[in-house]
């Protein structure tokens, strides 16, 4: 269980580790060219890929709730930033300035960029592919199992929390209703998926230990290493825009 979606589609075709490449490039690029259209233009190219991914509408619950918090950054920076000079108009005694609003989108457009591309990764790449990719390449087969579970996490306590809930509403739990009947239904189903959720790691503990996981000498893989034609041409032309960036920031 994870949030990656399966699909047909260029993106998918990228191998996980060409993807971390411009996940990297499209966080650094923003700050290293600290300008309001640096920020936009990579967020549009990832939400592109996105959009190529077949996966835009997957990743828009994600980007509506940040975007819902970064609006009230751009209030706060609009009215109270200190280098604010030129009113765009007034709200009773305050002021909405540019400078602020400039300021606050800078930052919002750089958050949800970040967002996009650590979604292209997440629901275009499997969690497995990823750390197994990352192990040939001589990570930790521990690192790499606790960064699988951290891929999985939040998806099998969403799956937990729909079972527990069917179980609590067919024993005649009121679940559903206003705020303070589903408050009174959140508060019981705490204890049994925290439970559960300690119960599913000592059986995954056990798991991996009969498994050998802590045997040593060289592993080998159940699966051949597949590899995108392309990837290292990618490679080489994010860290060249990457680069370019910084050559371009040290000369201006």
């Amino acid at each position: 269980m994870s949030l990656y979606v399966s699909r047909r589609s260029a993106v998918h075709d990228v191998d996980p580790i060409t993807k971390l490449y411009y996940v990297a490039m499209a966080i650094v690029l923003p700050f290293i060219i600290p300008s309001f259209h640096a920020a936009w233009v990579c967020l549009l190219v990832s939400a592109a890929l996105l959009l190529i991914g077949k996966v835009l509408r997957n990743a828009l619950p994600m980007l509506g709730f940040v975007a819902f918090v970064l609006s009230t950054v751009i209030v706060i920076q609009s009215l109270f930033y200190p280098g604010n000079e030129h009113a765009m108009f007034y709200i009773g005694s305050l002021g909405w300035y540019e400078e602020g609003f400039l300021y606050g989108l800078g930052i919002s457009f750089r958050a949800l960029n970040i967002v996009c591309a650590f979604a292209i990764l997440v629901l275009t790449a499997k969690p497995s592919d990823l750390v197994e990719a990352l192990v040939r390449k001589g990570l930790s087969p521990r690192i790499g199992y606790v960064m699988s579970s951290v891929f999985q996490i939040i998806p099998q306590m969403v799956a937990t929390m729909g079972t527990i809930t069917d179980a609590q509403r067919s024993r005649g739990m009121e679940t559903e209703g206003n705020l303070l009947v589903r408050t009174k239904a959140f508060l019981p189903l705490l204890g049994p998926v925290v439970l559960s959720s300690l119960l599913n790691t000592k059986e995954r503990a056990l798991a991996l230990q009969v498994r050998g996981f802590n045997a040593s000498g060289a592993k080998t893989f159940l699966y051949e290493q597949q590899s995108y034609r392309y990837s290292t041409h990618l490679r080489w032309a994010f860290a060249g825009i990457v680069l370019i960036a910084v050559v371009w920031r040290i000369v201006a």
